[in-house]
C-alpha cells in the first residue's frame, strides 16, 4: 500500500475542514438573513447584499464570493455589478478597500456576515463621496448641437418601388387611367353566392 506524504494528508484535512466551515457558515447565513429582502444567495458560494434605500442614488450592492480555500483564503469582493452603475468609482474603491482590510483581519474565520455588518455600520462614511443625484452635464450639450450643424444634411430617400409594384400600379391605373365606369365593381349576386346564406336568428 503506497504511503501518503504528510503534506498531502494535511492538504486533504484542510480541504475537508474548509468544506465543513463553508457548509456551517452557509446554514448560519440562511438562518440570519431569512426573510431579509436585501440579502440574496446567488449560489452556495456567492452572496449579495443591498445597502441603502431602494431607488435612492446612495444605494449599492456588494457581492462576496468564496474561493475554494475560504475562509483560509480571502473572499472575492465585487462592486462592478450592473446595479452599481450609478455609484462613482471612488465609492466603489472605498468600499472594496475597506472590506478587503476587514477580511484580512478575519482570515481563517467565517466572515461574510461580519463583512456585511461592517458595511452597514460604516455606510454613511463609505457614501460620503457619493452625490445625492446624478451630475447634470450642461457644457457638453452645446458641443453636440454644433456637431449636428456641421454634419452634412442627408437627403431623404424616396421609397423605391420594385418591378412588381410598378407593374401592379400600372395595371391598376393603366397608362391613361381611362377605364369604363364600374370596371372594378363587384357582382353582388356572385359575391353573395360565394359568401353563403346567413341563417335568420
Amino acid at each position: 500500500m503506497p504511503r501518503l506524504s504528510r503534506d498531502v494528508l494535511l492538504g486533504n484535512v484542510a480541504g475537508v475542514r474548509a468544506a465543513t466551515d463553508k457548509q456551517e457558515e452557509l446554514e448560519v447565513l440562511k438562518s440570519i438573513y431569512d426573510g431579509d429582502s436585501a440579502f440574496k444567495q446567488i449560489s452556495d458560494t456567492v452572496f449579495q447584499y443591498k445597502f441603502g434605500e431602494e431607488g435612492s442614488y446612495k444605494c449599492f450592492l456588494v457581492e462576496i464570493s468564496w474561493p475554494p480555500n475560504y475562509p483560509e483564503e480571502l473572499p472575492v469582493i465585487n462592486m462592478e455589478l450592473f446595479y452599481n452603475k450609478h455609484v462613482v468609482p471612488v465609492v466603489k474603491e472605498t468600499v472594496k478597500t475597506g472590506l478587503t482590510h476587514q477580511a484580512e483581519e478575519l482570515l481563517g474565520m467565517s466572515m461574510t456576515f461580519s463583512l456585511f455588518e461592517w458595511v452597514k455600520d460604516n455606510l454613511e462614511t463609505l457614501l460620503a463621496d457619493q452625490p445625492n443625484a446624478p451630475a447634470v452635464l450642461t457644457q457638453q450639450a452645446p458641443a453636440v448641437e454644433e456637431d449636428l450643424e456641421d454634419a452634412p444634411q442627408k437627403k431623404e430617400k424616396k421609397e423605391q418601388m420594385t418591378k412588381s409594384q410598378k407593374r401592379r400600379l400600372f395595371d391598376r391605373f393603366g397608362a391613361t387611367t381611362d377605364r369604363p365606369r364600374g370596371w372594378d365593381w363587384v357582382d353582388i349576386i356572385k359575391h353573395l353566392a360565394q359568401t353563403g346564406n346567413k341563417p335568420d336568428s
